[in-house]
């Protein structure tokens, strides 16, 4: 006969399965907090670009996405967007660069904001012309400092809006994925 005795300390066990669900509690919450917070945009996820082929980008949210595309640009980086603005050159850019720019009115002052742009046939449009333009996000560099640039695949000229200043960026805004 074989006899086996076998003795289990109640304290230990007890100990161990306390110590396994404590991790799996927090396996779970961490799981949670990534869905909720950060793949749902609330947390370092600024996306107001919506996920189809083109997006047009109104002047209601202008400031909204240009914050949010400077803030976070790899969630823009590829985003195919449309709007429109006047043609701003600064000395220091090179021959195909421009600011699709709009005015913002902060504390009674117009304040030029727009998107940095690159187009070849960009010298065909004077400073100061409206023009609409079809592009894609991409991630440059000006001055040293990572930026959003839009590379411009078509621009055509518009006439300027009745209303050509845009709201400055809403400091309650709350990040989505479906902003637009």
């Amino acid at each position: 006969m074989f006899i086996c005795n076998v003795h289990v300390n109640g304290n230990k066990v007890f100990k161990w399965i306390i110590a396994f669900l404590a991790i799996v509690v927090l396996i779970i919450f961490g799981f949670a907090f990534y869905k909720i917070f950060v793949k749902n945009g609330v947390i370092g996820s600024e996306d107001f670009l919506n996920h189809s082929d083109v997006t047009e980008i109104s002047p209601e949210n202008y400031t909204n996405i240009l914050k949010a595309s400077h803030d976070n640009i790899d969630n823009y980086v590829g985003k195919e967007i449309k709007f429109s603005g006047y043609v701003y050159r600064v000395y220091d850019f090179s021959d195909n660069q421009f600011v699709l720019a709009r005015d913002m009115l902060v504390d009674n002052q117009s304040v030029v904001v727009g998107f940095l742009s690159e187009f070849d046939n960009i010298s065909s449009f004077e400073d100061g012309s409206w023009i609409e333009i079809v592009g894609t996000i991409t991630k440059g560099k000006y001055h040293n400092q990572s930026i959003p640039i839009v590379k411009v695949k078509s621009a055509v000229k518009v006439n300027c809006p009745e209303d050509s200043f845009v709201p400055p960026p809403s400091d309650s805004y709350i990040p989505t994925s479906s902003m637009l």
